[in-house]
């Protein structure tokens, strides 16, 4: 949650920002939405299923706790996430349309065995969604961001999809592009 939280200052002022601590403890000051499991290669090959419902429901619970803390209407609010985060709330996303704006997915996955779970097709058409991925990525390849584009493309998500030439971070070029696609939602 320190993190991101950093990005607030290159974001349309009129946002108000929250970030949340993952639950799950994997060092001092390291924490998860669920666990992955990497290859000597760096490649995911497995992932705690478990955690990651446990988490989808808390995040869904979290966002409504915001709304009613912060008096926010569903209908603006965004997901903005990195990595792991952005493979969760993709799910979060994907399975509860209806408490999100919209969401801005940072070099992650939207993963094939959620696709299933996926809320109607009508809801998922009137969610817009950005996605960053950085073709120099060695933690999630390019490839997870080809195949969140083609899975969400396939849902008819309202989709816009960017690759940089960057590995596993956030560029000034991607920030300011997800930032000239937040903007104008707010003015809706």
């Amino acid at each position: 949650e320190a993190d991101l939280i950093g990005l607030a200052p290159y974001l349309d002022p009129r946002f108000t920002i929250v970030s949340a601590r993952a639950p799950y403890t994997l060092g001092v000051g390291s924490y998860a939405w669920f666990e992955l499991q990497f290859s000597p290669q760096g490649q995911v090959v497995g992932r705690n299923m478990q955690q990651a419902d446990s988490s989808r429901v808390s995040i869904a619970e979290f966002i409504g706790e915001v709304g009613q803390t912060y008096n926010t209407n569903p209908k603006r609010v965004y997901l903005l996430v990195f990595s792991k985060g952005a493979m969760l709330r993709a799910y979060v996303a994907l399975t509860r349309p209806e408490l999100l704006a919209g969401a801005v997915l940072m070099s992650g996955s939207v993963l094939p065995e959620w696709r299933p779970t996926a809320s109607a097709a009508l809801a998922l058409q009137q969610l817009p969604v950005i996605v960053a991925h950085g073709t120099e990525d060695t933690v999630l390849p390019i490839h997870h961001g080809r195949n969140s584009q083609k899975i969400l493309s396939a849902l008819n998500v309202p989709l816009e999809y960017h690759e940089y030439e960057m590995g596993h971070t956030i560029s000034e070029e991607s920030l300011s592009d997800i930032d000239l696609w937040l903007t104008p939602h707010l003015d809706k």
